[in-house]
């Protein structure tokens, strides 16, 4: 397992801000599968794949999740570089699972936003040690960079509705409190987000509220989940995003994720990585 040891103050950083930046965590022969993935990937898509830019849109942001499996390179990246030694270290967690992967590329041109959001109400889980990593392969300048709320990671659930319509479809609408306004002076002062170069990313808690604009130039990222020691299945009775069909039937609520969808990519030196369960039928 590849090793990036961190700063004790860049971890405080990611507990306090629920966001921060990492140079060059990836080498340029990393960046160099990762690319080669994410172009099988654009050239065949997968089944949970999505344009989430309306047609007279001059660009094109698509999106698309789960293709560990199917991309080797995908593979490759999230189980051997660095990034599950970075998860353990920012989540402070002994065991780090592999979460899932999303590609998010907008090509040049386009003007669809990314709105405020937190990821965590889109998913089937519950618990506080997680990460995700976003991951540009071309450069990003900051007005086009994935932007964050300092602090907004502490807790607080927001209403999460569809990127273009705004629809509330995942929790009931009213349960829960919608999105800060982020024109207020109060609120834009703890806007943080970093202009980025290929071998950068950046790493943010699954509930810190964040947002991009659109992108005058093509902008490939690929994202990388991971879970930590606290996080359990949490089923729930809408369509998450993504979603795992049948999982609900193998994992009750409030277990650990120990299953294949959920490789265990990091343990304690001289452990051994945890098996998982068998699931009883394929997962389609």
């Amino acid at each position: 397992m590849k090793t990036l040891n961190l700063p004790a103050s860049l971890v405080a950083d990611y507990q306090r801000d629920g966001a921060v930046v990492i140079r060059g965590a990836l080498d340029a022969a990393e960046l160099a599968v990762l690319e080669r993935g994410i172009e099988a990937n654009l050239a065949a898509p997968g089944p949970l794949a999505a344009v989430a830019s309306a047609a007279d849109d001059p660009g094109r942001f698509f999106e698309d999740f789960c293709n560990w499996q199917r991309i080797a390179e995908y593979e490759q990246i999230m189980r051997h570089s660095a990034l599950p030694s970075i998860a353990a270290q920012l989540t402070q967690s002994q065991r780090v699972r592999l979460y899932h992967d999303h590609l998010l590329v907008k090509e040049a041109g386009t003007r669809q936003p990314t709105p405020w959001h937190q990821d965590q109400p889109y998913y089937n889980v519950d618990g506080r040690q997680n990460v995700s990593f976003w991951i540009p392969v071309d450069p990003v300048p900051r007005e086009s960079t994935l932007e964050f709320v300092a602090g907004s990671s502490d807790g607080t659930w927001y209403m999460p509705r569809t990127f273009m319509t705004q629809q509330a479809k995942w929790f009931p609408e009213g349960s829960l409190a919608d999105v800060p306004d982020m024109a207020l002076a109060a609120n834009l002062e703890r806007i943080i987000g970093w202009a980025l170069a290929p071998g950068d990313l950046v790493a943010f808690h699954m509930l810190t509220l964040h947002a991009s604009a659109g992108s005058a130039a093509r902008r490939r990222v690929f994202s990388a989940r991971y879970l930590g020691d606290d996080m359990v299945h949490a089923p729930r009775p809408w369509r998450t995003s993504p979603e795992f069909p049948g999982l609900a039937d193998q994992l009750a609520a409030g277990s650990p994720l120990s299953h294949p969808l959920f490789p265990e990519v990091w343990c304690p030196p001289g452990a051994t990585a945890a098996q998982p369960l068998q699931p009883p039928a394929p997962i389609q």
